[in-house]
């Protein structure tokens, strides 16, 4: 039997009306709350109201796109002068991001890039993080259950993580209802996203029976179901990859990630291009360079994740992962150059990504060559 470990958040709780029904649970983190939520700030007064009635003395924070090191050292300051005693996300991935990263760094004594991977000196944090609640709103990242934040480092054009163990939120709620009525684009992107992060862990290097349990079972539901949003709302689609959202993030602090993730943040960072954009449009191409260079248990691992492609897009096994990028465009998910990455980012990126840390578990190794036409059949 394989020997491994799991670590997540501290409790889930998953279903329609779970916000709502979790206000007592999330006004018992603190009478202090920061509510981190995105650009919209009535789209938190649900949730700011509830807590307020709950007792909380409440402060808001914007994330108006995704994080990068002045937002977070703004939110610091904020924080820090409001004396927060915990914090609360919600958002999507970007959103939920960044309330992590300021739960873990209001109390840490360090400046902020000693403690970031790649570009600062990935130091861990110098004490304990405030409790995190998040909150999704989108059916993309997983990063409810994640235990690291992506930070845009704009000097150093790079997207990195803080990352330590204890950056696991106290509670991921995950609220399918929160998610209806995301846009079209949104939901394409982020959802390709989800996929992704459902088949990466799938085929890592580090892959358990765990992650194995919570990763296969969702490709080809997943597919369905956000090809279903493709052409209305859909509640119990939204459900579905509420689910395959949640399931991935779970996979992938766990299992790792692979070559499309270990892309994706070199490209993010020197483009601005959305990453679930960006990971969808390579998802296929990349499975594509995997497989031939793939041999025993870890091409078994990509035929099967091949053969629940063609299951969901209705086309045979090796036709999968052309049919796959066919979709994604036919749904409106624009190419590389259309995202702005051209062919000097897509160089730069492939030279970034042997540094990159979801390329660790990738099962196979690229070399720069190959990183390349990934994304040159993206484009």
């Amino acid at each position: 039997m394989t020997v491994f470990s799991f670590a997540t958040a501290t409790e889930i709780r998953f279903g329609r009306g779970e916000g709502p029904r979790a206000m007592p649970a999330l006004a018992a983190l603190g009478q202090r709350v920061l509510l981190v939520h995105g650009a919209n700030a009535t789209r938190a007064d649900w949730l700011r109201d509830g807590l307020v009635r709950q007792g909380c003395d409440v402060s808001s924070f914007a994330v108006p796109g995704e994080p990068d090191l002045p937002m977070i050292e703004a939110g610091l300051h904020q924080a820090r002068a409001k004396g927060v005693q915990a914090v609360i996300a919600l958002g999507g991935g970007a959103v939920i991001d960044a309330g992590k990263a300021l739960a873990a760094l209001v109390p840490a004594t360090r400046p902020v890039l000693e403690h970031l991977e790649v570009v600062g000196q990935g130091l861990p944090l110098d004490a304990s993080p405030l409790p995190f609640a998040a909150l999704p709103t989108t059916a993309g990242t997983g990063a409810e259950v994640t235990r690291n934040a992506v930070i845009a480092v704009p000097d150093a054009q790079r997207k990195v993580s803080l990352r330590d163990a204890r950056m696991l939120p106290r509670m991921a709620i995950v609220d399918s209802a929160l998610t209806d009525g995301c846009p079209r684009a949104v939901t394409l992107a982020s959802g390709l996203d989800a996929i992704t992060q459902v088949i990466e862990p799938y085929i890592s290097t580090r892959a358990n029976p765990l992650t194995d349990s919570l990763t296969l079972p969702r490709i080809a539901p997943a597919l369905t179901a956000l090809d279903r949003l493709m052409h209305g709302d859909d509640p119990a689609a939204r459900d579905e990859m509420a689910l395959t959202s949640l399931c991935g993030g779970l996979a992938l602090a766990n299992a790792g990630l692979g070559v499309v993730h270990g892309l994706a943040g070199p490209l993010g960072g020197l483009s601005n291009a959305a990453h679930g954009a960006l990971c969808g449009v390579m998802l296929p191409h990349g499975l594509v360079a995997n497989a031939a260079g793939a041999s025993g248990a870890a091409l078994d691992r990509i035929t099967r994740v091949q053969t629940e492609i063609g299951h969901a897009l209705g086309v045979a096994a090796p036709d999968a992962f052309r049919a796959l990028a066919e979709w994604a465009r036919q749904a409106g998910l624009p190419g590389l150059d259309a995202q702005g990455v051209t062919a000097a980012r897509r160089a730069e990126a492939a030279r970034m990504a042997a540094t990159s840390s979801s390329m660790k578990a990738n099962p196979v190794a690229l070399d720069e060559d190959s990183l390349a036409r990934i994304m040159e059949d993206a484009r």
